[in-house]
């Protein structure tokens, strides 16, 4: 065998007419070309299909000139770094993107028009309340049911129902009289919103090689922070106009979801799943996903109003706080012992690093979202700035959130290395938090946007890093339950997150409120509702009284900031048990990217199913 030879598969199957075209007589000319023959069983073990050309001055083994069939040998790289998206896979992915954008503007667009909205609807300040807090809620409880379901009837479908309920959900609030057609048409939305999250992130792991991935991931990141960022700012403009402008918060999703779906369904192009659907409605964990309904669902809504609607001590908040949590052990122990096809498999979770990325993210979501609610009410409250400039305030952290993810998806497909935007990004996050501390009434403004560049940077870096860990260590087949998880994980611990800084504060605001005697005999009245304090300080003459609130919510903070920086730090340790796995694996799923025939041609060096 000569040295160019050495990667070419044994002759003896090479040489079978009947199964390989590489022995195919490429000339008509038999006495320069002469055909590559079939060894007898004696001949077997030594005889080669060789080729020869007039001007070729030593023989090789039977190799493939062409180069379609040099590009199939590419397609087996399981670097993946010979894939290229075709013009029908990038206008998928872009309108994929565009929606992302769209659910993050109106997770983040409702709470500074919230007042307005109230007043325009007659709506109590309760209503108000469950209003903003509906759409996280539902989000949330929704994501693993339909990361489940698109494993088993396929993602495209469950990414279509998903922009259903969202559009269906917009038009509905967009056109309500009151705060029930409100929170009906909330709900809607935030079940398509986690929807569309937690699918397009599972999408990426369908379509798209693990190497090439970071990149892609990336850039749907980056669009969900700039729609988190900019929400408020928009909602903010449309609730300060005239009349109802409000309803533009919703309105404005219509044409964009319309189009983005037309795209999707025209240029999104998957492998069916095999079955029959009464095959695959028997294949549904109905149990699983009826206790997970439930529990979930009574665990959260006590987070949400715990402090706010009812004391942490009172019964409205424990009952239903302790239920949902023995609903959730009655679904582990289901899923573990029962479930044919568990909602959730928990062997995702069950090496050393799925284990502690899982905690990682749900770690990522308490600090970055307890950071972006608790942040704007420090402006408002001891700067003393407007809803949308406290919105605006808050650029240093969130538009740093988006280059972050964008950047490290590029590097990290070139490179191959992810492990280092973990650890980075967790000590920026424990460092900017800990810088947080220092803020208080007379803070200048290039403290605080220093700091929450560093503290945006770092919360960005864990973006995209998380994710490249858990797929990296998840195998191809449980992947997309990995991900559903995962999100599930990091949409849950924002919750968690904004429940746990309202605890810390109330405690907090109570303690600083009582070293002032000008305030002190109001301390419990004031210390009930953070976001309501707010708008008292704000309706305050000028006074010693105010400047005591003022310095008290500020001084509150601090703690909330420190455990935050606390949390980073536990995340930092977590991630030191982090194993690096490659990045170089073969594209496998179920339901990849399809090429109608026409145009596979022009593809031919994208995966193919």
């Amino acid at each position: 065998m000569t040295e160019g030879s050495k990667d070419v598969p044994d002759a003896s199957k090479d040489c079978q007419e009947s199964t390989s075209p590489k022995c195919e007589t490429t000339t008509a000319n038999e006495s320069e070309s002469p055909e590559c023959k079939t060894p007898t069983a004696d001949e077997i073990e030594s005889s080669k299909c060789r080729t020869s050309e007039a001007n070729e001055r030593e023989s090789s083994e039977c190799k493939t000139p062409m180069a379609d069939e040099a590009e199939s040998t590419d397609d087996k790289d399981p670097v993946g770094s010979t894939w290229t998206p075709s013009p029908r896979f990038k206008l998928a992915w872009t309108s994929i993107c565009i929606v992302a954008l769209m659910a993050a503007l109106d997770a983040t667009s409702l709470s500074v028009a919230l007042p307005q909205i109230s007043k325009a609807t007659n709506g109590t300040a309760i209503e108000a309340f469950w209003a903003g807090t509906s759409f996280l809620l539902t989000s949330t409880v929704f994501q693993p049911i339909l990361a489940n379901l698109s494993g088993i009837f396929g993602r495209k479908p469950f990414v279509l129902i998903a922009l259903v309920f969202f559009l269906a959900g917009a038009i509905v609030a967009a056109t309500a009289r009151n705060m029930t057609q409100m929170l009906v048409g909330r709900s809607f939305q935030g079940i398509g919103g986690g929807g569309i999250l937690v699918l397009i992130e599972i999408l990426a792991t369908d379509l798209v090689p693990l190497r090439q991935r970071p990149t892609y991931l990336g850039g749907v990141m980056s669009m969900w922070a700039i729609g988190s960022v900019a929400g408020p700012v928009i909602g903010g403009a449309f609730a300060s106009g005239k009349g109802n402008t409000w309803t533009w918060i919703f309105w404005i999703n219509v044409p964009f979801t319309v189009v983005c779906s037309v795209f999707i369904i025209l240029f999104l192009t998957m492998t069916g799943l095999s079955g029959s659907w009464g095959s695959k409605l028997k294949r549904v964990d109905w149990i699983g996903m009826i206790s997970f309904i439930l529990s979930m669902t009574s665990f959260l809504i006590p987070l949400t109003w715990g402090g706010v609607n009812y004391a942490w001590s009172s019964w409205h908040t424990l009952v239903p706080l302790l239920l949902g949590a023995a609903g959730m052990a009655f679904f582990i122990v289901w899923e573990e012992k029962f479930a044919q096809e568990p909602l959730v498999p928990l062997r995702v979770a069950k090496t050393v690093t799925t284990a502690t990325v899982y905690i990682a993210t749900l770690l990522h979501g308490m600090i970055l979202w307890c950071g972006l609610y608790y942040a704007p009410l420090y402006f408002e409250a001891a700067k003393g700035y407007s809803a949308v400039i406290a919105g605006v305030s808050l650029f240093p952290s969130t538009f740093t959130i988006a280059p972050c993810s964008v950047v490290v998806g590029i590097i990290v497909t070139k490179t191959g290395k992810y492990r280092w935007t973990v650890w980075a990004g967790w000590v920026l996050a424990c460092l900017g938090y800990g810088l947080e501390y220092l803020w208080d009434a007379d803070s200048p403004i290039y403290e605080w946007v220093i700091i929450q560049i560093v503290t945006g940077v770092g919360t960005g870096l864990l973006f995209p890093g998380l994710a490249f860990v858990q797929q990296a260590a998840t195998n191809d087949e449980d992947m997309g339950a990995g991900v559903g998880l995962f999100v599930f994980m990091r949409t849950f611990g924002q919750m968690v997150g904004i429940a746990v800084g309202g605890v810390i504060f109330q405690n907090q605001i109570m303690k600083q409120i009582l070293t002032h005697s000008s305030i002190a005999a109001n301390a419990r009245n004031y210390a009930i509702d953070s976001s309501a304090l707010v708008q008292v300080i704000k309706a305050m003459p000028e006074g010693i009284i105010k400047t005591d609130l003022v310095n008290s919510y500020a001084d509150a903070l601090k703690v909330v900031w420190a455990v935050n920086s606390g949390l980073a730090f536990v995340g930092l340790v977590l991630s030191l048990f982090m194993k690096e796995y490659t990045l170089d694996r073969e594209l496998k799923s179920k339901q990849q990217f399809e090429h109608p025939a026409s145009s596979k041609r022009d593809t031919e060096t994208e995966t193919k199913v």
